[in-house]
């Protein structure tokens, strides 16, 4: 099967959080009985982990639980014979060589750091090489996307912290990022930029989806936009989704950007949102249903569904092989860990 032929990149999956959730010793059996089955069975070849620290630990406990994330993943690679931590692309190259799952460190935007631009450094050398500065609201560097009325562009520390991150070798996350934020990075951006994990503001007008010009931006710098399975980005009506609807918008990007500047990243937010929050509390951010998900697609094990809904549209083997994860990888190849 193409699937399982093809290298198969996730930019976007939270899991860490709830690896996070458990006592230090249980981290790696977690993982390994939890997560690592389902990333076989969908064929997941290269796994990018998000640090997201949630409102709770906000902001006494974020540097905090951010050390604790990243603590875990090293826990993870150290203990699980089947992946690897890559720092950069010969890690990865490595790693799926000896058929190991490749695991790539990112930050969700920064809470733990604020301005202290001064730290990214630290944490590039913890192993963070993708990053993103905002979240849904206001930071130290930038607005989320759920303040774009603000019309606001990056902060000067936010400015210094993408310099940094090009001379580190860390990629650019415009996901989330308001849309004044998202121009001004692509005005003074000097490498690729990637979207972990946004879909089509075309064929849905969500502020967290991209717009034709901003996909069009993204590429041109030589980036990558992995679209997002949430099925609130995807259509009017969540409850209804479908995998064509996600296959809808990976078209658009497809012929908006070049099918060269297409990725998935699928966010499966709903069994770490199950497994983390209270049931006392409120667990999706911003009103979203996150209890809606694309039939059988609810995890990594579903992945192989997407493959056929590409083949049943029409994409050539070589274009389904881009999207499942050789753009991804070409970029990781050229940037991580790479300094300017």
């Amino acid at each position: 099967m193409l699937h399982f032929d093809a290298v198969v990149a996730d930019t976007h999956n939270d899991l860490l959080m709830a690896v996070a959730a458990r006592p230090p010793k249980h981290w790696a059996r977690y993982f390994r009985d939890t997560w690592l089955p389902q990333l076989t069975e969908g064929g997941v070849d290269l796994q990018v982990l998000p640090v997201f620290i949630d409102d709770w630990y906000r902001p006494e406990g974020a540097l905090r639980q951010t050390l604790r994330m990243i603590e875990a993943a090293h826990v993870i690679a150290a203990e699980v014979d089947e992946v690897r931590l890559c720092l950069d692309g010969d890690d990865i190259s490595a790693a799926l060589s000896d058929e190991k799952i490749a695991l790539v460190l990112a930050m969700e935007s920064m809470p733990g750091l604020d301005s202290s631009v001064e730290l990214i450094p630290t944490l590039h050398r913890l192993g963070v090489r993708v990053a993103s500065i905002a979240h849904w609201g206001r930071t130290p560097l930038a607005d989320g996307s759920g303040e774009d009325a603000t019309g606001s562009r990056l902060t000067a520390a936010g400015v210094e912290a993408l310099a940094t991150m090009e001379d580190l070798g860390i990629v650019f996350d415009v996901s989330h990022l308001g849309a004044s934020g998202v121009a001004h990075v692509l005005e003074l951006a000097r490498r690729p930029v990637m979207a972990t994990h946004s879909s089509a503001r075309a064929l849905l007008d969500h502020h967290r989806n991209l717009t034709d010009d901003q996909l069009r931006g993204v590429a041109a710098t030589g980036g990558v936009i992995c679209v997002n399975f949430l099925p609130a980005f995807l259509t009017e009506h969540p409850r209804k989704v479908t995998v064509d609807d996600l296959v809808d918008h990976i078209a658009h990007i497809a012929s908006v950007a070049g099918i060269e500047h297409v990725g998935l990243s699928p966010d499966f937010i709903r069994e770490v949102l199950h497994d983390v929050t209270p049931p006392c509390c409120e667990a999706a951010p911003s009103g979203l249903d996150v209890d809606a998900v694309i039939p059988d697609l609810d995890g990594p094990r579903g992945l192989p569904l997407v493959t056929e809904a590409l083949e049943k549209h029409g994409f050539s083997p070589e274009e389904i092989r881009l999207i499942l994860g050789e753009n991804v990888l070409r970029l990781f190849r050229a940037e991580l860990g790479v300094r300017r």
